[in-house]
């Protein structure tokens, strides 16, 4: 820690706190004052609640941010300036979890599918795991992010880098914060009496 303590960070991870702090607001605007049943209210029955993504992005920030901690361990102290995915990654990212129209739609993993009942604590749930990838985004700034793998958590033969995975946390939040706002901008979203 104290090599980050000293330096200023990289602009790669003040870009990516930045969107979780972006995130946290939009979380909190989105379901701050949500009761239970809102929280819990679906379009259909293939179709999250907000709930369900919020719990959604918990399950999967919390399966990913170990390993990408973990791969740090006993590396060189190597900062880089920019994160720089490769080919596959950057097709990976802009294909399945940056939201834009061109998004491909897929089923979630089983590991990451979303209880069928949501508590509000999911919202405080939420704003903890982007606390704790705000630690691993200050700790991963003091080294080659470019070149450190992290075992994916969904296909172990898969191995991005930890500037892949700090990204695609970020970008998926991004989308499925989205697909929150749309469910409560829905007209038939049940609003308070």
């Amino acid at each position: 820690m104290g090599a980050q303590a000293t330096t200023a960070l990289p602009d790669w991870s003040n870009r990516l706190i930045n969107d979780l702090d972006a995130a946290d607001q939009r979380a909190k605007d989105l379901a701050g004052q949500l009761t239970v049943e809102q929280l819990n209210w679906q379009p259909s029955l293939d179709t999250w609640s907000v709930g369900q993504c919020l719990e959604h992005l918990c399950i999967t920030n919390e399966l990913y941010l170990p390993p990408i901690s973990a791969s740090l361990e006993n590396k060189p102290v190597t900062p880089v300036l920019d994160i720089m995915p490769g080919r596959f990654s950057n097709w990976f990212l802009r294909s399945y979890i940056e939201p834009s129209p061109q998004t491909k739609r897929a089923s979630a993993p089983k590991k990451v599918v979303p209880a069928s009942r949501i508590e509000r604590s999911v919202l405080d749930r939420f704003l903890a795991g982007n606390r704790a990838t705000r630690e691993v985004i200050r700790q991963a700034a003091a080294y080659d992010v470019n070149r450190i793998r992290f075992k994916n958590p969904f296909i172990p033969a898969l191995r991005f880098t930890v500037g892949t995975g700090l990204q695609l946390i970020c970008g998926h939040e991004r989308r499925h914060l989205l697909q929150a706002e749309r469910v409560k901008a829905l007209q038939a979203f049940p609003h308070s009496a």
